[in-house]
């Protein structure tokens, strides 16, 4: 099959020929249909944190066609149209049996979405209903990921809320926290080129570059917010968050960030400002997501801006670790 591999860190990606995965007993082979890119895997190019080595193939938010089935796959046989939950797990821990599969010790993160076929767990698949596409089965896994902050948050109806970050997943946050009956929801980012999309997930207010970005939120919201969201992941938002939360508020880290960072913790700590980090998601929420779009919610297919076939994902991927104006990009294997 073909599939855009890793070469090493800090080098785009290439093209290549592999080895078409097989089935363990509990698996499928999904025949990739869609595939996003995430800001995860951006970072995951240039950390070493997140142990990629050379012959990886990326690509974790992907839905396709069943294709094969292992000797022990009980439910999907081939021809099953699916989304792939890309948390692999040992399905047999509490944690596992709960639908918290993030939390398993042997959780990793499935990879594959880059190639034309994907070998994944039964388990990890949630059959796609009639009336979903496969562009709404790539964009679950995001949405899941805002819905778990959302949760985590304990946003209440009529709540002010201020989301740092106008990127898939604090647009898809915004989705969520209008939907829980947030009154305001305002999104900050220091490019505008998101406004008008901001505002179709959901958002009531959008605020751009500015000098004082504390300030300019706080008027924006006629005071201090109940719930901030921080998805950006870059050093000195959590403060920024922190002194754009009300006294005994939330802030809700989702951004991804490998730097170091400094605060102040009695500033945090004189106002009862809780921290809550929010990883993944469960089975439930995954499922939620996608119940959300076969309920006919449009707002999340906002996110897509481009879909391109798999011989410009190096050149396409090298872009989007500069800032652009897109959005979600899908992969289209078929294209």
């Amino acid at each position: 099959m073909k599939a855009a591999v890793v070469e090493a860190l800090h080098h785009p990606l290439r093209v290549d020929t592999v080895d078409d995965p097989t089935p363990a007993a509990d698996e499928v082979i999904i025949q990739v249909k869609r595939c996003g890119i995430c800001g995860s895997d951006l970072h995951m190019l240039e950390e070493e944190a997140f142990g990629i080595c050379p012959g990886d193939i990326l690509g974790h938010e992907f839905a396709g066609e069943v294709m094969a089935v292992g000797t022990g796959a009980q439910t999907l046989k081939t021809g099953d149209l699916v989304s792939v939950s890309p948390l692999k797990s040992c399905g047999q821990c509490d944690a596992c049996r709960a639908g918290e599969t993030a939390w398993c010790a042997e959780m990793q993160l499935q990879g594959g979405g880059y190639g034309e076929f994907a070998a994944v767990a039964e388990r990890q698949c949630v059959a796609l209903p009639n009336d979903v596409s496969m562009a709404d089965g790539a964009i679950v896994e995001p949405l899941a990921v805002a819905l778990h902050g959302v949760n985590q948050s304990g946003i209440r109806a009529g709540d002010r809320v201020l989301i740092l970050g106008a990127g898939p997943i604090g647009l898809a946050t915004a989705f969520w926290a209008r939907r829980r009956g947030a009154a305001q929801v305002v999104i900050q980012d220091i490019q505008i080129h998101q406004q008008a999309r901001a505002l179709e997930m959901g958002a009531t207010h959008f605020i751009g570059p500015t000098d004082t970005p504390v300030d300019t939120a706080r008027q924006m919201l006629g005071g201090f917010a109940d719930v901030v969201f921080e998805c950006v992941g870059l050093p000195g938002l959590i403060t920024q968050a922190s002194e754009c939360v009300k006294t005994k508020g939330k802030v809700v880290i989702l951004g991804l960030c490998t730097k170091p960072d400094t605060l102040i913790p009695f500033d945090i700590l004189s106002r009862e400002i809780c921290l809550q980090t929010s990883a993944f998601f469960t089975q439930q929420e995954y499922c939620a997501s996608l119940d959300a779009l076969a309920a006919g919610a449009a707002e999340p297919r906002h996110l897509i801006t481009d879909t391109i076939a798999l011989d410009a994902v190096p050149v396409v991927f090298e872009a989007l670790k500069k800032r652009t104006h897109q959005c979600k990009v899908l992969i289209a294997h078929d294209k």
